[in-house]
C-alpha cells in the first residue's frame, strides 16, 4: 500500500510540472495575441515631418487660390505630388489603418478637403477670400488631426480621426 502511494506521488509531481510550463505557454500565446489585435504603427519621423511640410506649404499655397491657378500650376503640381508621396508611404506601413484613411481623405480630389481645393482652384481658375478661408479651416483641422496622431499614436487621437472621418 506504501509503494502505491509513493508512485501516486511521484506521478502527481510529474503531471504538475509537466502541466506548469504548459500553463505558461498557453498565457503566454493569449497575451501576444491580445497584443497583436490592438497594434498601432510605432512614431514615424518622416511622417511626422511630412505631414507638418504638407500643412504649411498647402496653407501657403491655398492663400495663393486669389490668383489665376495658372500662376501657381507647377506648385500645385509639386504639392500634388507629394501628397502622392506621403499616401504611398503610408499605405505601405504596417498597422497604419488609421493615418492610411486619413491621408486618402486628404487627398481625394472628389472631397472637400486639401486636394478637393486644388480640383475647385483649377476648375475656376480664381477663388474668393472667404471660400479660401472656410476651407483653409477645413484642411488645417484634418493636418492637425494627422500631426497629432503621427505625434502621439493614442485612443483619444485615434478617435479623433475616426470621428473626423465619419463625418467628412
Amino acid at each position: 500500500m506504501i509503494k502505491r502511494f509513493k508512485s501516486f506521488q511521484i506521478l502527481k509531481i510529474k503531471r504538475t510540472s509537466i502541466l506548469r510550463p504548459s500553463l505558461y505557454i498557453a498565457v503566454l500565446t493569449l497575451f501576444l495575441m491580445s497584443c497583436e489585435s490592438i497594434k498601432t504603427a510605432v512614431f514615424d519621423q518622416y511622417a511626422y515631418q511630412e505631414a507638418i511640410s504638407i500643412k504649411v506649404e498647402s496653407l501657403n499655397l491655398m492663400d495663393e487660390a486669389v490668383a489665376s491657378y495658372s500662376e501657381h500650376e507647377d506648385d500645385v503640381q509639386t504639392l500634388l505630388l507629394d501628397l502622392q508621396k506621403i499616401l504611398e508611404y503610408e499605405k505601405n506601413k504596417p498597422n497604419n489603418e488609421v493615418s492610411f484613411a486619413m491621408w486618402q481623405v486628404v487627398t481625394d480630389k472628389e472631397r472637400n478637403l486639401l486636394a478637393g481645393f486644388l480640383e475647385r482652384w483649377k476648375e475656376k481658375n480664381q477663388l474668393s477670400k472667404v471660400f479660401i478661408g472656410e476651407a483653409k479651416g477645413q484642411v488645417t483641422e484634418a493636418l492637425d488631426l494627422l500631426i497629432k496622431y503621427e505625434a502621439n499614436k493614442n485612443k483619444t487621437n485615434e478617435t479623433n480621426i475616426l470621428n473626423f472621418l465619419s463625418t467628412n
